[in-house]
């Protein structure tokens, strides 16, 4: 599960227009928008490089109850205390019999698409940033030899379905992420690049600047709460608990609904709430803060990429737990348990070791820029950047 945080167009800057004969496909797909989040950041950096590109939605392709199933059985799962640890662990890790028939039953749906795509618009490039995706273009690969597989994942222990014989190079994010690849793939050429981060989050408010336009005061406890765009975990208990302990609360809803119009509702009794549903203001509400307090995903890069300390939420099973590790492991991040009081507890505690809050940038758009470029160069596809 990956984070979400606008209905905006995503913020990356416009690359130079694609050059004939260079294009690529990105297989995206739609389990929250931490997929999409990547493949424009790639289609950017491609853009640079002279590639025209398009980005189709793996599930999306598979069509009808094939392709609307999906976003459906993994909340059924989620809803299961246990159930989704149990297939992440017992069969996505290891590549089980369930994992394979997952597999054979998405690419038999998604190959076909997939091939009459390639027959009429050829590519020399095919990025996956999801698994199923990846599964097809490997079946597919023997029939366009000189097409690139290339296959994205942000993953930390990534699991048998992104794992294929017919890949050309993966970019992961760590070398865990490498060496759990070379599990099912030991030949597999890997590159290890920096998580991609929108432009927005390199150029953020001051704290003064983004609490004078959210009207919280300057001198302030301040707390940013998300957990991606489902918004997993005790968020409306949560955000209750610290402003009872006097501490202002961004809450950011995402996409669900009626999690926003919960968190509307408390905002009424509670003035130290400030609810949000889709927003493209997270620079802004990172900036506001003191102590950014959500899931494991994308917006662990981005508080990092601002100057704010985390404390995780471990609220997404599975794949979830694997990234929250590494997120522990990278700094400057703590992790709570899901209850409200558990949360207000280690939230009041951070605070009173991290102020004030940093101010610091860390990394620049450059250093992705060079470690793409570079991995594009070992299959020869780096020009143009």
């Amino acid at each position: 599960m990956t984070d979400d945080h606008t209905e905006e167009p995503l913020a990356f800057p416009t690359g130079r227009e694609g050059q004939p004969g260079r294009r690529a496909l990105l297989l995206s797909g739609s389990l929250g928008m931490g997929h999409d989040v990547m493949a424009q950041a790639c289609a950017h950096s491609l853009a640079l490089r002279g590639f025209s590109t398009r980005t189709l939605d793996s599930l999306r392709m598979m069509g009808g109850r094939a392709g609307s199933a999906g976003e459906g059985v993994f909340r059924g799962m989620l809803a299961v205390p246990g159930l989704y640890d149990a297939l992440h662990f017992s069969q996505m890790r290891p590549g089980g019999g369930l994992a394979r028939a997952i597999e054979a039953t998405s690419s038999r749906f998604l190959v076909p698409k997939l091939r009459v795509e390639l027959r009429d618009q050829p590519v020399e490039l095919l990025l996956s940033i999801f698994a199923t995706g990846a599964a097809a273009a490997s079946r597919i690969k023997h029939e366009h030899p000189r097409m690139v597989t290339t296959v994205f994942c942000t993953d930390v222990c990534v699991h048998r379905l992104w794992v294929h014989e017919n890949t050309d190079l993966y970019l992961v994010t760590s070398t865990t992420a490498a060496r759990f690849v070379r599990r099912f793939h030991p030949e597999a050429r890997i590159a290890v690049v920096p998580t991609p981060v929108r432009q927005p989050f390199y150029d953020p408010p001051t704290q003064e600047a983004a609490r004078a336009a959210l009207e919280i005061p300057a001198d302030a406890r301040c707390v940013l709460l998300m957990s991606g765009s489902w918004g997993l975990g005790p968020l409306v208990e949560g955000a209750q608990a610290l402003a009872e302990a006097g501490i202002w609360v961004l809450v950011v809803a995402g996409r669900n609904v009626s999690l926003a119009a919960r968190l509307r509702e408390r905002a009424n009794t509670h003035p130290r709430i400030i609810p949000f549903g889709f927003t493209d203001r997270i620079p802004e509400l990172m900036a506001a803060s003191d102590l950014v307090v959500t899931s494991s995903g994308d917006t662990c890069s981005e508080a990092r990429v601002i100057g704010r300390d985390l404390l995780l939420l471990d609220v997404v099973p599975g794949h979830g737990r694997d990234n929250l590790q590494l997120e522990l492991d990278r700094g400057r991040a703590d992790v709570t348990s899901a209850g409200a009081m558990s949360l207000r507890r280690s939230a009041l505690a951070a605070l009173d070791r991290i102020k004030p809050p940093s101010v610091r940038v860390v990394g620049t758009p450059e250093a992705w820029e060079q470690a793409f470029g570079a991995a594009l160069s070992q299959v020869e596809l780096a020009n143009g950047w």
